[in-house]
This record gives structure tokens, sequence and C-alpha cells, in this order.
């Protein structure tokens, strides 16, 4: 603030003891005292105002960023829920079919199966089986 040694200190008390009197002097120092005191307590108080408003104002964004994210995330949660929900339905629907199908299957008589080439014949390794000849004496 402003820069006062001893020796402008000293000079300024002998100054006020000339103009103010050895009366008056005490009282008006004491007087001056408490003003400093309270002016010191003012600037103390704006001061902590101050700090307070702007950790204030620090708290609302925190809060605000932080509501952000949680929106962000239950929303993010619930997309992710619903997308499970959608599979576990379409695996449970395909359980369904597949055991409807197997019931049906059950349920029907089993058709004769057709023998199956074998795969030297159909490589050409191996010749057809001929029919058997029909007896000629019994027809």
């Amino acid at each position: 603030m402003f820069d006062f040694g001893f020796s402008k200190l000293l000079l300024l008390g002998i100054v006020a003891l000339v103009v103010i009197g050895p009366e008056r002097l005490p009282r008006v120092a004491r007087t001056l005292g408490h003003l400093y005191g309270r002016l010191q307590r003012y600037v103390t108080q704006v001061k902590a105002d101050i700090h307070r408003e702007m950790e204030a104002a620090d708290l609302g964004k925190v809060k605000t960023e932080f509501e952000s994210a949680a929106r962000a995330f239950q929303s993010e949660v619930e997309s992710k829920a619903l997308e499970v929900e959608r599979e576990v339905r379409s695996a449970h629907a395909d359980i369904e079919r597949s055991l409807d199908i197997q019931a049906a299957a059950a349920n029907e008589p089993a058709a004769p199966a057709a023998p199956q080439p074998s795969p030297q014949l159909e490589l050409g390794i191996e010749e057809p089986p001929q029919p058997a000849p029909r007896d000629r004496a019994a027809g």
C-alpha cells in the first residue's frame, strides 16, 4: 500500500502533536486506530464474500457438469438395457420356435430314409450297384 518507514512515521507524529496538540492527540490516535480496525474488518469481510461467491459459482458449474454426466450415463445404461432385452426376447423366440419344430417332428411318423450315395460313387471310383435280377420263373 503506502511505503512508510520509521522516519516518516516519526515525522508524522511530530506534525500531529504540533497541529492537534498534546491533549487531543491520544483521543484522535485512538479514533484513527478504531477506524483503521473497522476498515480492515470490512475489507476482510468483502474478500471472504467474494471468495464464497466464487466457490459457489464453481460448485454450481461442477454440479451442472456432474448432472449432465449422470444423465448421459443413465441414457447409455437404458439403451444398453433395451438392447439386451431385445436380444433376450429374440433368443427366447428362437428357442420357442426350435422347441415347436422338435415337438412337431416327434409327432410325425418317420419317413423312410433314402439311401445316400457313397462319396466314392460321386467321385467315379466305384460303379453304381446293379439292380437285383428279377426271378423270371416266378413271374
